[in-house]
């Protein structure tokens, strides 16, 4: 069982089997990958109103209090993230602090794109919620099928996405950076599109991941594992839809 999500990889079910107490279920993972998205959502919400009042009210204190708590959400988010990733039986706690310090950051770069773009993130929400929903069909209908084939392909284009933005952010420390990322225009729209592509066939690998993971009989816990690494892959699609859209604004 191979998925291009990093948190998701082949030995994560399998090597939990002999441990397992209750299995895990699909309808299990479902339910956590939906309050994990409640936390994502109400965490995004609140900071997204707080910044907002405290850049219409001009409190420049406030608005320093609040950058900072991005700041901290982002260092939370990468802890909380490392921690299930490495301690797997932690997950039903560091899955839903990784959700709310998510939403925090999620709501600050959300307003940031929404004052350049009015009705960018409504956009952005419906578009991701609708490629979800539309690989799930896919995959569910058989249309779609998680080969070994699709997934070397698959996984070798988010490994190579993944290296273009390492390198993008280690030039920026020397002032450069990589124009088809930040900037519009016909080959950044591609890049970009090409990227949005990738992200939504993650989602067919790991919802192809998480049903074998079942099938397998892994332990309980894991669903909040599996939900966590679904988030993961929903928050990328979701930030590269927003890029996206952002660049075909800058462009028109």
């Amino acid at each position: 069982m191979r998925s291009g999500n990093p948190m998701l990889r082949d030995t994560t079910f399998t090597r939990e089997i002999a441990a397992a107490g209750d299995a895990m279920t699909v309808s299990g993972v479902v339910n956590k990958t939906g309050i994990l998205l409640l936390a994502v959502i109400g965490a995004g919400a609140y900071m997204w109103y707080a910044f907002a009042n405290a850049v219409a009210a001009g409190d420049e204190a406030r608005i320093g209090v609040l950058g900072t708590a991005i700041t901290v959400a982002l260092v939370v988010a990468i802890v909380a993230s490392l921690a299930t990733i490495f301690k797997r039986t932690w997950a039903g706690v560091t899955a839903p602090v990784y959700a709310v310090a998510e939403g925090v950051l999620l709501g600050g770069i959300s307003l940031f794109f929404e004052m350049a773009y009015p009705g960018i993130v409504v956009q952005a929400v419906m578009l991701t919620f609708g490629v979800f929903g539309v690989l799930l069909f896919l995959y569910r209908s058989g249309i779609i099928r998680a080969t070994e084939n699709f997934k070397l392909m698959v996984v070798s284009a988010t490994g190579a996405i993944a290296l273009v933005y390492l390198v993008d952010i280690v030039m920026s420390f020397f002032g450069v950076r990589i124009p088809m990322i930040h900037e519009g225009g016909t080959i950044g729209i591609v890049f970009s599109l090409i990227v949005v592509a990738i992200a939504a066939l993650n989602l067919v690998l790991d919802f192809d991941f998480i049903e074998k993971g079942a099938e397998v009989g892994a332990p309980r816990y894991m669903e909040w594992y599996a939900a966590f690494g679904l988030l993961v892959t929903l928050v990328w699609l979701y930030l590269e839809i927003l890029r996206l859209l952002a660049k075909i604004r800058s462009s028109n």
